[in-house]
């Protein structure tokens, strides 16, 4: 059974007037990346273990672009590289400084797993995770 929690901007929105946008300029690559951080600071807030982001590549591109001096190599390579149109991509993006919930809720070191992503054994129409 699938579970979709829906989050709107409700949840984000602290007053009627949006302090990080402005209709008339431009936001510049630098204010687009603070938005795209704090957006990853609440939703380091969360205590699901999954949720489904969907938004504009640039938003998503710039964000993570942000990010990418905490990275390995390897994985900088693959978060700063552009999105094809309804690219879907699956990433762990970890709060080393755990400011967003009491106790870790994953196991991922800060170094790049072993073995494929996603450790499974597909059996005809059933999929079990490990």
């Amino acid at each position: 059974m699938c579970l979709a929690l829906i989050i709107t901007c409700n949840l984000l929105i602290e007053s009627e007037e949006d302090k990080l946008w402005k209709a008339d300029v431009r936001e510049t690559i630098e204010e687009l990346a603070a938005r795209g951080k704090r957006f990853l600071n609440w939703l380091w807030t969360r205590k699901e273990k999954e949720i489904a982001i969907v938004t504009h590549s640039v938003f998503l591109f710039h964000t993570l672009n942000a990010l990418q001096n905490e990275c390995h190599p390897d994985v900088k390579k693959e978060i700063c590289s552009h999105f094809a149109n309804c690219e879907l991509r699956s990433m762990v993006i970890v709060d080393r400084s755990m400011l967003g919930s009491d106790t870790s809720v994953t196991d991922y070191s800060g170094k790049i797993p072993k073995g494929s992503d996603l450790h499974a054994v597909v059996d005809d129409n059933n999929i079990k995770v490990e």
